[in-house]
């Protein structure tokens, strides 16, 4: 490989004056041992993708125009200079400089991970290395499922792997948009690395239809997900509405009109009425889903039953029916509307007799003070009681006097 390299190198670098021939560099290369620690040396490691490019760049922070060498994990030489010595030409020149060799590799593959050694032939000589870790993301993300249809109240179980990735993937479960919680089992195989999440759910009516998501946390993958829709029997959900009269009262002589309805899953085969603890009356009429009464008496009363089944199980509803006078909704009214207007004169007697107490209150609190002084007016300047009264008596010229006379 050396002679093959002497061979191609001077017309590659046209013959340039003051190069020594490659076989010598090479040569001189492999003699020379580093004893430095690099400190004039600067370089990073590198992450990268199955497949993808890696990049490794050999940079001198203080140049002398020293020689840049680059090698690989066996310690061949990759670069000497802007020189490849090594046929992969996976291996490519980005960028050669007194202080910087820069190499791209790409279709990386797990066989390229490990050190590269970035040397400069300084007295004494320095090396550095980098290191290239491959990622591979998950081959393959399946979802099994213990039963493809299952019935409401059972718990079933859920498995999805990932193979073959490195490093180990995480695996999440969700259904619709709640996480839940599995159990995982990693294997590992050479290199890579195989994980199994468990999931065990117990599935109600609700799940039907909803998806079961199995998503993958990994570096080397983003939004790697599958998922498998749920598909859950149920036993039918009755439902009995009333078609006539619509929120009214069921009345004498009037009809009614019943609808069942019934949901399930496989969809209900087998629907009937039955009246509870009793016959169904003869003039009832079943047609279907629907129970139609045309005239309703006070012997119907009593409880109307839907049922409905199908293969998971049976379910029903009931309706309470009360047969009312015929009267009894207009004398409900009326009763209604004279106790109302018996209500509205009681208060407004109230309130005038309020109003008449509170202005006679404020009559008499006014009248009271002059009343006692009209009656002592004349007594205020008197020298002692008797002269008091007397003025008191006199005050009253313009009545008229009273005389008592005895026998």
């Amino acid at each position: 490989m050396a002679g093959r390299a002497q061979r191609s190198g001077p017309a590659a670098r046209g013959g340039a004056p003051g190069l020594l021939p490659p076989l010598l560099l090479l040569l001189c290369a492999a003699a020379l041992v580093p004893t430095g620690d690099g400190q004039n040396l600067v370089t990073e490691d590198v992450t990268v993708v199955e497949g993808d490019v890696a990049t490794i760049s050999c940079r001198v922070k203080n140049s002398d125009d020293s020689v840049i060498q680059l090698l690989n994990p066996n310690r061949q030489t990759i670069y000497f200079r802007d020189f490849r010595p090594l046929k992969d030409s996976r291996f490519q020149l980005v960028n050669f400089s007194n202080s910087e060799l820069r190499v791209s590799l790409t279709n990386v593959s797990i066989s390229d991970e490990g050190r590269y050694f970035c040397q400069l032939y300084t007295d004494p000589p320095q090396e550095i290395y980098t290191t290239i870790t491959v990622l591979v993301p998950p081959r393959n993300l399946v979802i099994d499922i213990q039963k493809e249809i299952a019935v409401e109240g059972e718990e079933i179980e859920l498995n999805c792997t990932a193979m073959a990735s490195r490093p180990a993937t995480t695996i999440r479960w969700f259904k619709g948009n709640k996480e839940l919680t599995g159990k995982s089992e990693v294997e590992q195989w050479s290199d890579m690395y195989t994980v199994t999440s468990q999931l065990l759910l117990k599935v109600g009516r609700e799940d039907d239809g909803v998806p079961v998501i199995c998503l993958v946390d990994h570096p080397a993958v983003k939004d790697l997900q599958t998922q498998r829709y749920l598909e859950v029997m149920y036993k039918p959900q009755v439902r009995v509405s009333q078609n006539y009269p619509v929120q009214g009262l069921t009345r004498e002589g009037e009809p009614l009109e019943l609808t069942c309805a019934a949901f399930g899953k496989p969809q209900p085969t087998d629907m009937r009425w039955l009246r509870v603890d009793d016959e169904m009356p003869q003039h009832v009429v079943v047609s279907g889903s629907n129970l139609l009464i045309s005239n309703l008496n006070k012997t119907d009363n009593g409880t109307y039953r839907c049922e409905a089944s199908n293969a998971v199980g049976k379910s029903h509803a009931d309706y309470m029916l009360f047969v009312y006078d015929s009267r009894a909704g207009e004398e409900g009214a009326i009763r209604s509307v004279d106790h109302a207007v018996v209500g509205g004169v009681v208060a407004v007697v109230v309130f005038a007799m309020l109003c008449l107490l509170i202005v006679l209150g404020r009559y008499f609190a006014r009248h009271k003070g002059t009343y006692f002084t009209h009656e002592a007016k004349g007594a205020d300047d008197a020298a002692d009681a008797d002269t008091a009264i007397i003025n008191a008596e006199g005050g009253q010229n313009n009545s008229e006097e009273k005389k008592e006379y005895f026998i």
